[in-house]
């Protein structure tokens, strides 16, 4: 039984990871860059953050339901999707005046920011 669930798991993960368009997004003196992302609706992506900062920050979203701490020097993978049309807000938590950003979902994407 338990390596039927590793199994199932593993195939999950993988059609998962497979289907999913990146985006990459750098946090630089306590900003994101770029601020705006737009991604396609319904479909699921893979937020690559490199946080090039000394101290570590905290990627916050209540509209993506994510939290995640991207710590100094490395990049973190955040997962995102499939989303209806609209705007998704975040920011990091230590610095929310300055590290602001959003997610812009649309029916399709044509020539995306990234």
């Amino acid at each position: 039984m338990a390596k039927q669930c590793l199994w199932l798991f593993c195939v999950v993960f993988l059609s998962f990871t497979a289907n999913s368009k990146e985006y990459r997004v750098v946090l630089k003196n306590h900003l994101f860059y770029p601020a705006k992302i737009t991604i396609p609706s319904n479909k699921k992506v893979k937020l690559l953050i490199e946080n090039q900062d000394r101290t570590p920050e905290e990627f916050d979203s209540f509209d993506l339901n994510r939290e995640k701490v991207l710590y100094p020097n490395r990049t973190s993978v955040i997962y995102i999707g499939p989303l209806v049309k609209g705007d998704y807000e975040f920011f990091g938590e230590f610095s929310p005046n300055t590290a602001r950003g959003v997610v812009i979902v649309v029916d399709e994407v044509q020539h995306a920011d990234n």
